[in-house]
C-alpha cells in the first residue's frame, strides 16, 4: 500500500491503461478528500504528540469476482485514490499476482533511485566545519 499511496498518478494510470485485460470493478466508497491528524514522536522514541493535519483522500473499489481494495493518499488527488484502490484489490486476486513484481517492485525501485539521487544531491552541498585549536 505504501508503494501506491506514494506512486505518481500518471505512473499508476498508464500501467493501468498498460493492462491489456483490466477487470470490472464497483466503487464501495467513492473518492473523498477529508483531514487526518498527523502525530509525531520526538527523537521516534518520546511521546507521542499532535503535529497537526493533512488532507487526505480514500476510496473503496470491489472487483466484480470479490475482493475489495481501499485507497489512501495523502493529497486531493481522486483519481490516485481509486487508482491505488484498484491495484490493492487486484494483488489480492490470485489471477493478478504478477502485478507484484511488475508494478510493486518497480515503484519502490523507483522510489528507491529517486531517493538515493536527491541523497548524493544534498551530500554534494555539505559543508564540514572544523575548529582550530590555538596553542596557548
Amino acid at each position: 500500500m505504501a508503494q501506491l499511496a506514494k506512486a505518481e498518478t500518471a505512473t499508476l494510470e498508464a500501467h493501468w491503461q498498460g493492462l491489456d485485460e483490466r477487470p470490472d470493478y464497483a466503487l464501495l466508497r467513492p473518492a473523498e478528500t477529508g483531514l487526518v491528524m498527523v502525530r509525531g514522536r520526538i527523537s521516534g522514541t518520546g511521546a507521542p504528540f499532535n503535529m497537526g493535519e493533512i488532507t487526505m483522500t480514500r476510496c473503496a473499489i470491489r472487483l466484480a469476482d470479490g475482493p475489495v481494495g481501499f485507497g489512501h493518499v495523502a493529497g486531493r488527488d481522486r483519481r490516485h485514490a481509486e487508482l491505488a484502490a484498484i491495484f490493492d484489490a487486484m494483488l489480492q486476486h490470485p489471477r493478478w499476482q504478477a502485478l507484484n513484481s511488475d508494478l510493486i517492485d518497480r515503484l519502490a525501485k523507483s522510489r528507491a533511485d529517486r531517493r538515493q539521487a536527491e541523497q548524493a544531491e544534498i551530500a554534494a552541498t555539505r559543508v564540514d566545519f572544523f575548529t582550530l585549536v590555538r596553542g596557548e
